[in-house]
C-alpha cells in the first residue's frame, strides 16, 4: 500500500453500532407520521445518506420535512446512550492509529452534534481531529464535498489519506474526492454489498486495518 499520513472513519456502521436504533428511528416516524410502511432492508439501504435526502426523496414539502426530521431525531437521541456501542477492537483500533502519528478526521452523514455525542459516548471524541457532519456541508456523500472538506480542515493532500466506511456512500465519496478506499465488514454490510463500489482494500476486523496501515 502507498504510504499513508491521513484516515477518515465514517462513523454509524464503521465506528459506532447504531444501526438497530436508526432503523427504529425511521419506523418511529413512519409509524408516527402514518407514512407506508417500510422494511429493514430498505432503510439500511439509505444508511450513509443524511436524513433530508431520504426523507426528500419523500416529500418536497419544508414543513412535513421538519416535522419528521424532529420526530427522528427526538426518538434517536432519547435512546442513544442506551442502545449505541462501539464495535469489538475499534476505540483501541482508532487510538492506536492516532498514538502512531496518523492525522484522524470524521466524515459522517450525520449532524454534528449527534456525531459529537456519538464519539464521547465510546470514548473516541479527543482521538479524532475533525469531523465533518452533513449540516457541514451543501452536498453530503456520496458527493465528494464531505471529505474535500476534512482534508481541507487538516491541512493535508488527498494522496496517503484512506477512508475508511461501511457503506457504498462512504466509497463513492472517497473515490470522487482522489483518497483511497476502505471497505469494512464489522457493520452491517457484507463484501457483496461493497463491491459494486469496488473499494481499493476491504477489512473484516479492525485488526486487519491495522495491518494494511502497519501499526
Amino acid at each position: 500500500m502507498p504510504t499513508c499520513h491521513t484516515v477518515l472513519f465514517d462513523l454509524d456502521g464503521t465506528l459506532i453500532d447504531s444501526v438497530d436504533l436508526i432503523v427504529d428511528s425511521y419506523l418511529h416516524v413512519h409509524s408516527t407520521h402514518g407514512l407506508p410502511p417500510t422494511t429493514r432492508e430498505e432503510i439500511l439501504a439509505g444508511m450513509g445518506r443524511p436524513l433530508r435526502s431520504i426523507f426528500g426523496a419523500m416529500t418536497d414539502d419544508p414543513v412535513t420535512m421538519d416535522q419528521w426530521i424532529a420526530t427522528y431525531r427526538e426518538y434517536n437521541l432519547a435512546h442513544h446512550d442506551q442502545r449505541v456501542t462501539a464495535y469489538p477492537g475499534v476505540v483501541q483500533m482508532v487510538r492506536q492509529i492516532r498514538a502512531a502519528g496518523f492525522r484522524t478526521g470524521l466524515v459522517t452523514s450525520k449532524n454534528r452534534y449527534g456525531a459529537e455525542r456519538g464519539l464521547t459516548l465510546v470514548g473516541l471524541a479527543d482521538a479524532i481531529e475533525v469531523i465533518v457532519g452533513a449540516d457541514d456541508v451543501v452536498h453530503p456523500k456520496p458527493h465528494p464535498e464531505p471529505v474535500e472538506r476534512a482534508l481541507r480542515l487538516l491541512e493535508v493532500a488527498a494522496d496517503g489519506c484512506l477512508f475508511v466506511g461501511d457503506s457504498h456512500h462512504d466509497v463513492f465519496s472517497g473515490r470522487a474526492a482522489g483518497v483511497g478506499t476502505v471497505g469494512v465488514t464489522w457493520g452491517p454490510f457484507d463484501r457483496a454489498h461493497l463491491e459494486a463500489s469496488a473499494p481499493d482494500f476491504y477489512c473484516d476486523t479492525p485488526a486487519e486495518l491495522l495491518a494494511l496501515l502497519k501499526v
